[in-house]
């Protein structure tokens, strides 16, 4: 998932950002109201965790924005305030979920992935193909029954590859589905995080290269795979 942290309380942002990214998520951030407004603009964000006393604009003019746009973005609202007619409040200006400050970082998880699941396409909690099997629920892989040792990019990557059943991912997709911003779009790095995953998964190769298209996972009885690169 790609989600935007905009929070104005820099450490709070940097170590929710941080966490989530632990997540195997990618993750942006934004410490004003117009730097988000900035983010939202120009990336496609799954999730916008949204601090609603931001600074240059306030969080309830972002969510009335967000709510006119009618974009798939999810807005999980945070707020110091946990009084009902807060809350109300939040979630008529078009927000999805809400949560009060101080609040246990494992329920934030939990909310961002709900509301990542409602922000793309259903797909089942368990994802099979060319024999590897995906545990979104648990973040774990296995291939065959043995469990591949991924690490958080490479996860997902992986994750990006088995959600489109098949279908060719370019290598700007998985730029903006699996790196923030902060990546270089000239970079090799998904070039190299896709030959440390190949190497995990072994043989026979399951992740193929289409020539200037991307990547795509081949399930059984698909023929033989293009030349990999």
């Amino acid at each position: 998932m790609r989600i935007l942290v905009a929070e104005d309380e820099c450490f709070l942002a940097d170590l929710v950002a941080e966490g989530l990214r632990d997540e195997a998520m990618a993750v942006d951030v934004a410490y004003d109201g117009a730097t988000a407004l900035e983010r939202l603009a120009v990336n496609d964000y799954d999730v916008l965790v949204l601090d609603r006393d931001l600074p240059r604009v306030h969080g309830d003019e972002i969510c009335r924005a967000l709510a006119q746009l009618g974009g798939r973005v999810r807005i999980l609202m945070l707020t110091a305030s946990s009084a009902v007619h807060e809350r109300v409040a939040g979630l008529n200006l078009g927000a999805d979920d809400y949560l009060a400050k101080p609040f246990a970082f494992d329920e934030l998880v939990a909310r961002v992935h709900a509301l990542g699941r409602r922000a793309a396409p259903p797909v089942p909690p368990v994802l099979e193909c060319g024999g590897i099997t995906l545990d979104t629920a648990h973040r774990q892989a296995s291939r065959e029954g043995r469990y591949l040792p991924l690490s958080r990019k490479e996860y997902a990557v992986l994750e990006v590859l088995m959600r489109a059943q098949g279908a060719v991912v370019s290598t700007e997709e998985l730029l903006e589905r699996a790196w923030d911003e902060h990546t270089d779009p000239f970079t090799t790095v998904v070039k190299v995080t896709m030959s440390k995953l190949r190497a995990k998964l072994g043989g026979p190769p399951v992740i193929v290269t289409v020539p200037g298209s991307g990547y795509r996972v081949m399930d059984a009885g698909q023929g033989a795979p293009e030349p990999e690169s």
